[in-house]
């Protein structure tokens, strides 16, 4: 299953440098799970969630609700 980072991203306007900085990761982190070389770890993905705005289950269903 893919996660929808970039798709979720680009709604919020927020560049790869700001997420990455927000969740505490590298921009190349970012760049590698929106390329689907690397899949974030699951520990991350309650961070990734929050600063997009939506549950952990959107990243994957694309049924996203604004928080």
């Amino acid at each position: 299953m893919e996660l929808r980072i970039k798709e979720l991203r680009k709604k919020t306007e927020m560049t790869q440098n700001a997420l990455a900085k927000k969740i505490g990761v590298n921009q190349s982190a970012v760049a590698q799970w929106e390329n689907g070389l690397t899949v974030p770890r699951a520990s991350i993905l309650p961070r990734i969630a929050d600063a997009l705005g939506v549950s952990i289950q959107d990243l994957y269903t694309g049924n996203e609700e604004r928080r």
